[in-house]
């Protein structure tokens, strides 16, 4: 412990936010715009819409990441959570209304994509250990049967 250490901010731990009710509010907003665009419905969303919506948002209550999740179009489990169909068509839903987000909700649909962004990240980092750790094992086992050949 140096003589500078006292006088220095002490690091908090990471916060853990709840990002669910903010990806509930996105996702409500994105199948308004969807619907109202494909649907032409002005202020509700059609029963299809609606039901698609519900079973979104019931999955997202249930997800077994908790409030640690990342972004549901982003998820490796949304094919497992909502199944193929649903889960096809949630995402041609998020996918297609994203360039509309950016006109009426510019803010939210920057946040949105950041955070999808880290989340591409954070897999981009873990794909690169799970490569570097199959990398070294290869290049030991390579040594390890280099130096059994030398003994013999």
């Amino acid at each position: 412990m140096s003589i500078l250490s006292r006088f220095l901010p002490k690091r908090k731990p990471v916060e853990i936010k709840n990002n669910i009710p903010k990806e509930k509010t996105n996702i409500k907003k994105t199948f308004g715009i969807y619907c109202s665009k494909h649907h032409g419905s002005s202020d509700k969303l059609c029963p299809k819409c609606t039901a698609l919506l519900a079973t979104v948002m019931t999955k997202m209550n249930r997800c077994p990441y908790g409030i640690t999740k990342p972004i549901c179009d982003r998820c490796d489990r949304a094919a497992i959570c909502f199944g193929a169909k649903q889960a096809q068509e949630f995402l041609s839903i998020m996918n297609s209304t994203q360039k509309r987000m950016f006109l009426r909700h510019p803010i939210m649909a920057v946040k949105h994509k950041l955070a999808s962004m880290g989340v591409d990240y954070a897999k981009y980092q873990q794909a690169k250990k799970i490569d570097d750790k199959v990398k070294e094992k290869e290049k030991a086992a390579k040594e390890r049967a280099k130096d059994r050949k030398e003994k013999k």
